[in-house]
């Protein structure tokens, strides 16, 4: 039996101007455990995935990122609590797949450094 080379992802960097506003952002406002925090970088536990922000070390790197989703048990009460800090949606949960009993729902917001992200949630019907 062939064992897999890549075992799992270990971190998600996403490439920030500001790093305090985009520290504050994904500690107080999606309420990620904050790690370690620099003057150009920050790391966060997300249930064992690190998700790094950093300034970028060189302008071909300074770019949105790529979308994260984050999983969530009740996408409806997550997206009113985090609407009701200020976050920027854009659009309102949705039903965007169904698997025989189950549907996935999603919702994109934006974070302070204007990077795309989504809540995604999967209901048992």
């Amino acid at each position: 039996m062939k064992t897999n080379v890549i075992q799992k992802v270990g971190q998600i960097g996403i490439p920030v101007k500001e790093i305090n506003k985009a520290v504050y952002f994904y500690k107080e406002i999606l309420e990620l455990s904050l790690l370690f925090h620099s003057d150009n970088m920050a790391f966060f536990d997300c249930n064992g995935l690190r998700i790094m922000l950093s300034l970028p070390e060189r302008e071909e790197f300074a770019h949105s990122s790529s979308v994260i989703y984050f999983h969530v048990d009740n996408i409806i009460e997550t997206y009113n609590r985090l609407a009701g800090k200020g976050v920027t949606f854009i659009d309102e949960p949705h039903v965007v797949a169904k698997m025989e009993q189950t549907e996935t729902w999603m919702v994109f917001f934006k974070d302070t450094e204007d990077n795309t992200h989504a809540l995604m949630s999967e209901v048992q019907i």
